[in-house]
């Protein structure tokens, strides 16, 4: 029976991915945080990072934030205008959806996203599975 299907098992893994032209080929989870939170603006190695967002209300990017941050939403919100109200940080660039991630991918070779699984193609190259 699959009445007792939670939330979370209804969407499909979340994978981190950047553009195939990128020359990564993995990040730890504290790595893709602290590009995600503003803290670290370069990739290990070189190269600025260049985060890219689903909008606010998107239902991956909460768990992505959730997974990766241990915060949810409103927390996000909060950590963001704090951090633009003191002029320390911006939030990453939002975009509609994962189609425009993978433009924006192909665009700027530097941006890094997230999405569900199932949207994953052979446009981008994911780079971290989050469990």
């Amino acid at each position: 029976m699959l009445l007792g299907l939670s939330g979370e098992s209804a969407m499909a893994q979340l994978i981190v991915v950047v553009s195939t032209k990128s020359t990564l080929t993995a990040l730890s989870e504290q790595q893709i945080a602290d590009i995600f939170l503003g803290r670290a603006a370069y990739f290990p190695g070189g190269g600025s990072a260049i985060p890219v967002d689903l909008p606010e209300d998107a239902a991956a990017r909460s768990e992505f934030y959730r997974r990766i941050t241990g915060k949810s939403s409103s927390q996000m919100k909060a950590y963001w205008s704090k951090l633009i109200f003191t002029g320390r940080g911006q939030p990453p660039r939002e975009v509609q959806d994962p189609a425009a991630i993978k433009r924006a991918l192909a665009e700027t070779p530097n941006a890094i996203g997230y999405m569900d699984s199932r949207d994953i193609d052979a446009s981008v190259k994911p780079l971290l599975t989050l469990n």
